[in-house]
């Protein structure tokens, strides 16, 4: 499967998608890069969420005041917990709830506190920002907190934004790379932990995978709820193995202090990184975007030898 296109910078200027990093020091920076593009918003009659740190949340209502009613809020440390569900359960739904309208979106996706498991899906998910989006009238802005983030990832957030906004202004990245981002962030996952079960299944031993699921969820004193979650997520994974990577896999699932995780391998290769992004149209299957949904994170490798998915669930 052919990946779909990317504008360059010089393209993007006919698209009606606008897709901005804010490269921002201290409170002062944040309010003032965020306060110009809400208040904008606000003379434009624009549908605005702020999706972002709590800190950041907190920072925005207080200098709005009264007009925060007219802005929607979300805890980005939530609902964006899993950089998967961004794209499908943050932006697009905001933009499905104001059909035929121009929207406007802060949407803070690294922040300091990221894990370093956590980044390289937020490294793809703002590269493919630019594809899933292409053509939607959205202006998204991402803030970048210059003074407690690494190099890396300032460098990063110019790769994957064909604008940049700091104390200069407005210009063009010039390193706007989004596919050399996303092949970045598909790095091979660590091997589980020696305690680790393994089970190989094919079609007739996806009842065997719920099982297994549901006993290390057990083990882990998971809630009920969470366990039939992670049961769904990987039914979901399996059996899109059997059916689109060779027909079996390899299931393995371990727990720690913090979270259950499952892992499924198989032969596949996703050669589409929107796949698990986007939501299907109504009536369709619900597919890999699932997963991400019931899943506190989604990690991905994927190669010509094979895809690795490991969901991890918070305990």
């Amino acid at each position: 499967m052919s990946r779909p296109s990317a504008l360059t910078p010089t393209e993007r200027v006919a698209d009606p998608f606008v897709h901005e990093a804010l490269l921002y020091e201290g409170v002062v920076g944040f309010l003032d890069g965020t306060m110009k593009v809400i208040y904008e918003g606000f003379s434009l009659d624009e549908p605005t969420i702020v999706a972002a740190t709590p800190t950041n949340v907190k920072l925005l209502r207080e200098r709005l005041g009264a007009f925060a009613e007219g802005v929607e809020f979300l805890d980005m440390t939530e609902a964006g917990r899993n950089p998967g569900r961004i794209i499908p359960w943050v932006l697009c739904r905001f933009m499905d709830q104001h059909p035929g309208r121009r929207v406007r979106i802060v949407a803070q996706t690294v922040w300091p506190e990221r894990s370093a498991e956590e980044y390289p899906g937020c490294l793809q998910h703002e590269a493919m920002v630019n594809v899933a989006l292409s053509g939607r009238d959205v202006t998204l802005l991402c803030p970048y907190d210059l003074a407690r983030l690494d190099q890396k990832r300032i460098d990063d957030a110019q790769r994957t934004h064909p604008v940049m906004v700091d104390d200069n202004g407005r210009y063009p990245s010039g390193t706007y790379d989004p596919y050399g981002a996303v092949d970045a962030g598909n790095v091979p996952l660590s091997e589980p932990p020696a305690g680790a079960t393994t089970l190989r299944f094919e079609l007739e031993s996806l009842v065997e995978v719920r099982r297994r699921v549901a006993e290390v969820g057990l083990d882990a004193e998971l809630v009920p709820d969470r366990i039939v979650d992670l049961q769904s997520a990987v039914n979901e994974l399996a059996t899109n193995s059997i059916q689109h990577g060779g027909g079996s896999g390899t299931l393995r699932t371990w727990y720690d202090d913090r979270r259950v995780i499952c892992e499924v391998r198989d032969f596949g290769h996703l050669t589409n990184p929107l796949i698990g992004r986007l939501r299907p149209p109504h009536g369709r299957g619900r597919g890999l975007v699932m997963v991400h949904f019931l899943a506190d994170l989604v990690q991905r490798h994927t190669s010509t030898t094979g895809t690795t998915t490991r969901v991890h669930v918070l305990r």
